[in-house]
């Protein structure tokens, strides 16, 4: 059910900081053309934590009605309490989308034993009405949730799979194993999925089924076609292409953050908008330097 390509999708802002709910929809329809295999909304890269409960069923209902048939739409629903959570994740469920996203709960890092974690999130499956993924994020949670817990959630079985955005190889391999192994005979499905672009295509080597990137909103048929050479055993071109896409994907990301993200979409014809305060939009030299290595990929002429 995950298998493929998903994007994050900013969550655009206008320059009052209203939701610019017309500019999301069209960057849906434009994303809708490509071969992702669906949409994140209000993950890390939407801005979520900048957005009201209000404000988020908006978001969701705005993707899901603009998104074709045959993309999955997954919502971000984690939220500082497991209460919070999980009404959160009933806006996410009643605005049609297919599973919810839940970031560890962080705020209490240092109380977040495997004991809390595993509360967390089977008082969240038992209650969800959408099956629910984990998401490891530890460069904004500062920590990090490591592979012998999530394979103790993963038994519950409406926890479906996990996004990991650490960006450790090893530690990405060892969620496919262990939870593989977890699973022995029994037929439930936990998928894993990158949140790095850097370390998805080796994870495809050793059995991630795909890759939720924010690189993907600016090069989605990129990213599709780098998913779809390794399936096809052209490993060789898979590779080539990673590292044309590399660059772009670090100052997409780690460089310039949500930020230069929607400034390089603002550049590229979607409508990134405005990040919303305390984020700051790039500023004059930032914006140089990204316009600069949008053209240098030949993705802005």
């Amino acid at each position: 059910m995950f298998t493929g390509i998903f994007p994050p999708l900013p969550t655009p802002f206008k320059e009052d900081g209203a939701l610019d709910l017309d500019g999301l929809r069209a960057n849906v329809e434009k994303l809708n053309a490509t071969g992702l295999a669906g949409y994140l909304v209000l993950g890390s890269n939407s801005e979520a934590v900048h957005v009201t409960p209000e404000e988020a069923s908006q978001v969701f209902a705005a993707v899901k009605k603009a998104a074709a048939t045959d993309k999955v739409v997954i919502g971000g629903t984690g939220q500082f309490s497991t209460r919070a959570t999980i009404e959160m994740t009933q806006r996410a469920a009643d605005a049609g989308c297919a599973a919810a996203l839940i970031v560890t709960p962080f705020y209490y890092k240092n109380s977040m034993t495997a004991d809390a974690l595993k509360k967390h999130y089977f008082t969240l499956a038992d209650q969800s009405p959408i099956p629910v993924m984990i998401y490891n994020v530890p460069a904004n949670t500062g920590f990090n949730i490591v592979p012998s817990i999530v394979a103790e959630i993963a038994q519950h079985p409406n926890v479906v799979g996990m996004k990991d955005s650490a960006g450790d190889i090893n530690q990405l391999a060892e969620a496919v194993r262990i939870t593989r192994s977890k699973q022995g005979n029994r037929k439930k499905r936990f998928d894993v999925l990158s949140g790095n672009f850097g370390a998805m295509l080796p994870g495809l080597t050793f059995g991630i089924v795909g890759a939720i990137l924010a690189i993907a909103n600016i090069m989605p048929n990129e990213c599709v076609s780098i998913f779809s050479l390794f399936k096809q055993g052209q490993l060789e071109e898979a590779g080539a292409l990673h590292l044309r896409v590399l660059p772009i994907a670090r100052a997409a990301t780690s460089q310039f953050g949500v930020p230069g993200l929607k400034a390089a979409m603002n550049l590229l014809g979607y409508a990134g908008g405005l990040p919303r305060l305390p984020l700051l939009p790039l500023g004059a030299n930032q914006q140089a330097e990204l316009e600069k290595m949008l053209r240098e990929a030949e993705l802005l002429k």
